[in-house]
């Protein structure tokens, strides 16, 4: 699904024109993150505690993932003439610019972060992004914290 999330990303990007701001770019890092957790945890098929950092490290990231979606949603909805003006693009950032500042400026948003310019079902996509990451996330957390069903695995 986290693959099919970014192949999404990549198409509106490339195909329909959509250039993504800092904050959706964030939003993609955090999908790759939730994706790469499951793929490791399914590959690894750890026993005992090795599930719980998997269900954990698939949990913080889509709880990240939520917050960046969440703030996306919080600037889109603010007044005009409320939101901050567009900053430099992320690749000039990322050039000039120490990362925990990138962050913080990034994570302020700015006036293309306000753009609604995508809708699908009348949601923006931060917010399929939001409910993605939720749902992603607590499959993630349930799947890995669950008990192993008995004989379920052989040592």
């Amino acid at each position: 699904m986290c693959a099919a999330l970014l192949a999404y990303a990549l198409y509106a990007q490339y195909r329909l024109g959509l250039d993504p701001c800092p904050l959706c770019i964030f939003q993609r890092i955090g999908v790759m993150l939730v994706g790469l957790a499951f793929l490791v945890a399914a590959l690894h098929h750890p026993y005992g505690a090795g599930r719980y950092l998997y269900g954990t490290a698939i949990g913080v990231f889509a709880l990240a993932t939520v917050a960046v979606a969440a703030r996306q949603l919080y600037i889109q909805h603010l007044p005009p003439g409320s939101i901050p003006s567009c900053g430099a693009p992320l690749a000039i950032m990322l050039k000039f610019m120490p990362l925990t500042e990138l962050i913080r400026k990034v994570l302020t948003g700015s006036g293309e972060c306000g753009e609604v310019n995508w809708r699908f079902l009348g949601l923006a996509m931060p917010a399929w992004v939001l409910i993605w990451a939720l749902l992603l996330g607590g499959a993630g957390v349930l799947g890995n914290f669950r008990a192993e069903a008995a004989g379920s695995r052989v040592r």
